[in-house]
Parts: structure tokens; sequence; C-alpha cells
């Protein structure tokens, strides 16, 4: 009987610390910077540069580097987000902004300068950062 609580126990521990290490690290979900394999979500388009987070659940990935000096355009793609990153905040920037639950929402961060934005979203449990070099 003992054997059978020890295998239960122990396969209830790898199986919660899977989970756990899946809910704080989700796939597609990087941090550090290019050099360390960051995800390249990060694109330029006719003197623009577009960075794509996806936003559920938290902000993946959750830094992103970008060039400064370039007019730039925050993507937010959303699929079901129903929870506070439907909600963004860059207060630096005075940007408030909700996300509808399916779809891409654009906010203008105009020309970055260079340094580390910094948003979050609505109850600032959730971050995310852009690094503009």
């Amino acid at each position: 009987m003992k054997i059978v609580f020890w295998i239960i126990a122990s396969v209830a521990l790898l199986v919660g610390g899977y989970l756990s290490i899946q809910l704080f690290f989700p796939s597609g979900t990087q941090t550090g910077s290019r050099e360390e394999g960051l995800a390249d979500n990060v694109t330029e388009s006719e003197g623009r540069q577009y960075i794509e987070i996806r936003a559920k659940g938290g902000y993946s990935p959750r830094v992103s580097v970008a060039k400064a000096g370039i007019p730039t355009v925050l993507r937010l793609r959303t699929e079901g987000t129903f929870d506070c990153s439907s909600q963004v905040r860059i207060p630096s920037l005075n940007v408030s902004q909700s996300l509808s639950p399916f779809g891409v929402t654009e906010v203008d961060l105009g020309v970055l300068k260079p340094g580390i934005l910094q948003g979050a979203c609505s109850m600032g449990m959730y971050s995310f950062e852009i690094r503009a070099e």
C-alpha cells in the first residue's frame, strides 16, 4: 500500500512540475537577446519596423530587440484572449489599449529612443520589454 502511495505521489509531483514549467515558460516564449536565440519577431517594411507580440496569458516573446531611430508599430496578436493581457499598458508612452479577443491591434510607438521600453497587462501581472538598440 505504501508503494502505491509513493508511486502516485511521485507521478503527481512530476506532472505538477511539468505543468508549472509550461505555465511560466510556455513554448515560444524566450528571454534574452538575439544572440541568446530570441524569437525573430521584428520586421521592417517601407521605412517602419513592426514588432509582433502574442497576447494571451501573458506576452510572447517577453523580450524583443528592435532598432532605435526608426518609426515603430507594435502589433499585438490575440487568439481568444479574455484575461488581463487583453489590456496593454506602456506607461512611458501614456499608452493604454484594449485588445479585441481575436485579431491584431496596432499601437504606434513613434520613433524609438535607445533603451528599454516596458509594457504590461492592466493588472501588472504580465510584462514585456522592447530593447531599442
